[in-house]
């Protein structure tokens, strides 16, 4: 829709206070509850409640615009038009206005026995009795009874509890025991991110996971390994909100082991984990299950069907166009390249057409060769090679949202700042324009692989309203 399209004040309030969960599933998403709000389950780490939302990564948020801006790749025109369903058509639900009532924390009454939990951990999850029982006994997990909304019939869930340093209950995730459907899931209101389940033991490492669940199953896989000695922690969720407390208030732990689930938003969550603990002194690494989390890779222990694990779709096609222009860069090396072929090649890189993602695949070769040419002149053996995989590991998923032809208009300040200009320079200067060559080719490269992600989204959209 490349023409200008007038929208009245009225028309972008109505687009901005669309119920997003209503226009999500409209778009084919399944949503997973999560407290009072309801978490995507292609991308565990953004929340939606009416029409605001949250990407616990990124720590951005925003309204029902900017939403469809950052995730579907739309302009502003065309993310207010899919709101409105078409320029002069019926809006989505509009979001009801959101109660601002936060009650204090409080755990679900206690059944009399734990006979339901112990069943569905033990025959549902294959969760061993002993880790179960263990658990059980330091009041870190027990079963609920819970009246229903018509209070006809009583609720039975399981409920893992995390305590502050003082050993007073400050967070609760609760489990449904029941096995027909989607169960319940989510962590009660009023609970204190810093504190979700967890337990210390004396050694200095901690495990990191999702879900309790996954926690369980992972102890329960490797059951024979003297495993109390270690210490273990459910995000119950995505935020390292309550990792970066345990850390700070045990000073022991020096070794973090993320085990986050094998899929786009586990990925994404340890690369920022990563990040952040890399600013310490403690050493992290991932440890990923086979399948898609620790319970699936219990159950194909076990002979039964897991779901497989999911690979980021962002970088799999990072290594895909790494390989492509690492081939460009082998065909261009040769060509004696000056800093105006970047200038030419930046140029083409703009140009939108159909061929704007190749454009861009070369340009990004061409300023990666600009960069190897500034090393041989200070006799630094980099070979191609050794660049690419340079520019692949810089990469991260969760920093490569939103729109991708923001981020290619950053190329273009990054190239100006480059001071490559005649006449003798010193070796720092040289260092620094090399830097600069190789930052422009690592922005092309994100800016290539989101406008990719954008066309497959759209060429899905299209697909979804036609069927």
């Amino acid at each position: 829709m490349g023409k200008y399209i007038y929208f009245t004040e009225d028309q972008k309030q109505r687009a901005n206070s669309v119920d997003l969960v209503e226009f999500l599933k409209m778009q084919g998403e399944t949503l997973i509850a999560s407290g009072r709000e309801k978490r995507l389950q292609s991308n565990h780490s953004i929340t939606v409640r009416g029409n605001e939302w949250f990407d616990h990564a990124t720590k951005e948020g925003g309204l029902a615009i900017d939403f469809v801006q950052n995730f579907y790749g739309q302009t502003f025109p065309d993310a207010v038009t899919m709101l409105l369903k078409g320029e002069q058509g019926v809006p989505y639900s509009k979001a009801k206005e959101r109660e601002e009532s936060r009650k204090p924390f409080e755990l679900p009454p206690h059944n009399n026995d734990m006979r339901r939990l112990f069943a569905y951990l033990i025959k549902h999850r294959l969760i061993d009795s002993d880790v179960i029982s263990f658990f059980a006994k330091e009041k870190l997990i027990y079963e609920s009874k819970e009246p229903s909304a018509d209070k006809a019939k009583e609720y039975h869930n399981a409920i893992f509890v995390g305590y502050d340093e003082k050993g007073i209950a400050r967070h609760a995730h609760k489990r449904g025991l029941y096995t027909e459907g989607n169960g319940y899931k989510g962590n009660i209101d009023s609970s204190n991110p810093c504190y979700s389940f967890h337990y210390i033991g004396n050694s200095d490492r901690i495990y990191v996971f999702e879900a309790p669940i996954d926690l369980l199953s992972f102890i329960t896989i490797h059951k024979n390994s003297d495993w109390k000695k270690h210490s273990y922690i459910a995000l119950c969720g995505l935020s390292e909100q309550s990792l970066l407390k345990t850390l700070e208030s045990n000073p022991e732990l020096l070794h973090v082991v993320l085990c986050l689930d094998h899929d786009s938003a586990g990925i994404e969550a340890s690369e920022k984990i990563i990040d952040l603990i890399s600013e310490k002194d403690i050493s992290i690494r991932q440890f990923q299950s086979v399948y898609k989390d620790w319970n699936e890779d219990l159950k194909a222990a076990q002979g039964l069907t897991a779901i497989p694990a999911e690979e980021h779709p962002q970088h799999l096609l990072k290594s895909e166009l790494c390989k492509e222009i690492f081939l460009l860069i082998n065909e261009i090396e040769s060509m004696n390249l000056q800093h105006n072929d970047g200038d030419k090649a930046l140029l083409k890189a703009q140009t939108k057409n159909e061929y704007q993602a190749e454009a861009m695949k070369m340009a990004s070769a061409v300023f990666l060769c600009l960069a190897l040419n500034e090393y041989k002149q200070l006799d630094k053996k980099l070979t191609a090679e050794e660049i690419i995989l340079d520019l692949s590991d810089q990469f991260r998923a969760y920093q490569n949202r939103g729109r991708w032809d923001p981020s290619l208009s950053d190329v273009s300040r990054i190239f100006s700042s480059i001071n490559r200009t005649g006449g003798i320079i010193t070796e720092t200067e040289k260092v620094n324009i090399a830097k600069g060559y190789q930052k422009v080719a690592f922005e092309l490269l994100k800016s290539t692989i989101k406008l990719v992600i954008a066309e497959q989204k759209q060429m899905q959209t299209t697909a979804l309203r036609m069927a």
